[in-house]
């Protein structure tokens, strides 16, 4: 976001914000289906208000009406393997659908969203083993990519 000059949002922080809890203490207390509604209604307050760089929860291109509130947005999919996942981000906290086996259910979910990642994604970025200068070069590269080839038609926001 520095780099592009543009503000910076992470969903999930407002989502705690919001709610006084974070995202896995809000699946809890309400529910997958509940919360993933206040996930797309605070996604759509944000896409009509926020002009930056959103960060996007794990779960939020899987939530219902998710992937069409990002149609026509610049969207980067950060894609990482497993074993890369738990190096940077361990597995604490967890998410309490990720119990018993937090490794193999990490793993299904990986398997089943990476398809809608790659679905609402104007591009993919690896960023497994890599540097992040090189990340970054790459998302830059994307993102300037994508936005002309959107020319006009974009709506300013990149998720």
């Amino acid at each position: 976001a520095r780099r592009l000059e543009r503000p910076f949002k992470d969903l999930d922080d407002d989502l705690l914000a919001e709610h006084g809890l974070g995202a896995g203490e809000l699946v809890v207390e309400l529910g997958r289906e509940r919360f993933q509604e206040l996930e797309v209604e605070l996604l759509r307050s944000v896409l009509t208000s926020f002009e930056g760089v959103l960060a996007l929860g794990g779960g939020t291109p899987t939530a219902p009406g998710a992937a069409e509130l990002l149609a026509g947005h610049t969207v980067v999919f950060l894609d990482v393997d497993l074993e890369n996942l738990l190096k940077r981000e361990g597995l604490v906290p967890l998410h309490p659908w990720l119990m018993p086996n937090p490794r193999a259910h990490l793993r299904q979910l990986l398997e089943q969203r990476r398809p809608v990642y790659r679905s609402v994604a104007g591009a993919v970025v690896t960023t497994s083993g890599r540097a992040p200068e090189d990340v970054l070069a790459d998302v830059l590269a994307a993102e300037s990519a994508l936005t002309s080839h959107a020319g006009s038609a974009g709506r300013g926001n990149d998720a």
